[in-house]
């Protein structure tokens, strides 16, 4: 079925609105996926906080030109979706994975993190990273750990003191 011009003005709009200002993003092969499959893979990405959209390559490769998908533009070919999300790339590119594993027809191009292009490669890895919240968690215990050894130690010295000086004290009245 062939586009008109107004679709396709209509379909260049809606790609630059809604994706053109991201910072990550995820460019998915998905050929040889039946429907229920693509369902439940759009379940799984909102589900992290995404979007996935299936894109038309020209319209797509026009709306990227003056963005920060624009380093993406030569891997749109062939049959192309595109995951994004504005807050979690861990999250996104670990939904992504793991669908993949189930999927083995889903296809990694490329992708887009904080406004920097990584390859396919490296969207595994991505998903192995740990989450911004694990991160956080990580780095308050490591900040609380030498305050509570502070206060342990200063509550052991408490009780010694106390002891020495009742030594101290029962010598002088001895003494």
């Amino acid at each position: 079925m062939a586009l008109t011009r107004e679709t396709k003005a209509e379909l260049l709009a809606n790609y630059q609105s809604d994706m053109a200002g991201v910072p990550h993003a995820f460019l998915v092969g998905f050929s040889g996926i039946t429907v229920g499959q693509v369902d439940d893979l759009r379940r799984r990405v909102r589900t992290a906080g995404g979007s996935y959209s299936v894109v038309k390559n020209r319209i797509a490769k026009l709306a990227f030109e003056d963005s920060s998908l624009g380093s993406l533009s030569e891997h749109l070919a062939g049959p192309t979706a595109i995951a994004y999300s504005e807050n979690d790339p861990v999250g996104l590119a670990r939904t992504l994975t793991e669908f993949a594993k189930d999927v083995p027809v889903i296809e990694f191009k490329a992708g887009l993190v904080d406004g920097q292009a990584v390859s396919a490669d490296a969207i595994q890895e991505i998903a192995n990273m740990p989450s911004r919240e694990a991160l956080v968690a990580k780095l308050l215990f490591l900040l609380q750990s030498p305050i509570a050894r502070l206060v342990r130690g200063l509550g052991d010295v408490t009780p010694q003191f106390l002891r020495t000086l009742n030594e101290i004290a029962s010598q002088k009245e001895e003494g």
